[in-house]
């Protein structure tokens, strides 16, 4: 695998434009099937150019593939960091895996926009932060629904008050995940809360747009023993200032379900399904026993937080979602664990994030076929 020449901190040009060079880092489900193929509706100011990974199969088709000269391994990464090749990396490895290569780039000067959960505990988190604001570079976490149009419709229309006052937030993430999945491992930070609940976290403080003030969990299990290591189901209640509750429930173990409801003091509104990356999403608003729907179709999510924030990197702007937003929310998980431990309820205080997701962020893009993948496989067990 190819090693690194002497760094420079120059944003590539091509045909005039300014291109930030990225590299992915994990070649593993998610890279293949979404952020691979999203550069190809990320020119305008993005571009691929290096793969990190430890499979030489990988690296040999899909450097082909897509057209990537440089190859590096997991053991060059620092040669990769200080080559002068790339200006960011894209973090798609195991949730354990985020800090340590999220701060080996930014000591490098290295743009980082890092899978979620940004991290597995608060100090990694913060460690991540600092280095970024010492090394002045960007840190974004890829909350993909913070510019999907159907989410960020959502959020409108909660915030024009046609509602009324949000009151209850209710959601379902569900999956059968298939033997063996990193998922399923506690040690690469896996488990249904880590990998899944935080979406319906995510989205219950953008809709609600504040902060928790104390949550309580419950955990399930039966003896499937795929779950030796993590929790089969966890379900959760948020309790958040101004009368707003939240609940969740998230599982490896039942079918696919990917849902969530707000009710307000006049109507409410169900997304469903809400959260998936390679579907139309749908949302349903009642007020005065009136209804209406609306079906939006399928897109992609990955290269419209690929332009945001090279956007962001170019123009030196803050990301929205930042990692003060990431960290929100694995302060959110942790206490949840917290309450699983104790079985009682936790306290929580949340700082406010600078920026909470509005309309003007929406980048939308459309779909991508889903390539055939190369020694990886989907969670999914069906």
């Amino acid at each position: 695998m190819k090693k690194g020449k002497t760094r420079s901190t120059k944003i590539a040009h091509r045909d005039g434009n300014r291109r930030v060079r990225y590299a992915v880092v994990g070649l593993g489900h998610i890279a293949q099937v979404a952020v691979l193929p999203a550069f190809g509706h990320a020119t305008e100011n993005s571009e691929l150019t290096a793969l990190v990974t430890e499979d030489p199969t990988k690296a040999r088709q899909l450097s082909k593939k897509y057209c990537v000269a440089s190859v590096y391994s997991y053991k060059d990464y620092p040669h990769l960091l200080a080559s002068g090749e790339i200006d960011a990396v894209y973090i798609a490895l195991p949730n354990s895996m985020h800090c340590e290569y999220s701060v080996q780039a930014y000591n490098a000067g290295i743009h980082v926009l890092c899978e979620k959960p940004m991290a597995t505990d608060e100090a990694e988190c913060q460690q991540m932060i600092r280095a970024a604001e010492k090394n002045q570079t960007k840190l974004m976490v890829a909350y993909r629904l913070h510019f999907d149009k159907a989410n960020l419709h959502a959020v409108e229309l909660v915030r024009s008050g046609k509602l009324g006052h949000p009151r209850i937030f209710n959601s379902t993430f569900t999956m059968q995940v298939k033997p063996n999945n990193i998922r399923l491992e506690k040690g690469l930070g896996g488990g249904p809360l880590w990998d899944i609940g935080i979406y319906c976290i995510n989205a219950a403080r953008y809709l609600f747009r504040c902060e928790p003030e104390e949550v309580f969990a419950f955990g399930a299990s039966s003896r499937d023993p795929r779950f030796r290591e993590v929790e089969e189901s966890v379900s959760a209640i948020l309790r958040f200032p101004d009368s707003c509750l939240a609940s969740f429930s998230c599982s490896f173990g039942a079918s696919d379900v990917s849902a969530y409801e707000l009710v307000g003091t006049k109507g409410s509104l169900r997304a469903d399904p809400a959260y998936e990356y390679a579907e139309s999403l749908k949302l349903k608003v009642t007020v005065g026993g009136k209804e209406q729907a609306r079906e939006f179709g399928k897109s992609d999510q990955f290269g419209p937080e690929l332009v945001y924030f090279s956007d962001c990197v170019l123009k030196n702007q803050e990301p929205e979602p930042s990692g003060r937003e990431g960290l929100a929310d694995v302060r959110i998980v942790r206490a949840l664990y917290d309450s699983l431990g104790k079985s009682e309820p936790v306290r929580t205080k949340i700082d406010e994030p600078s920026k909470r997701p509005s309309a003007a962020q929406e980048i939308r893009r459309p779909p991508i076929p889903k390539p055939p993948l190369i020694h990886a496989e989907g969670s999914s067990a069906d």
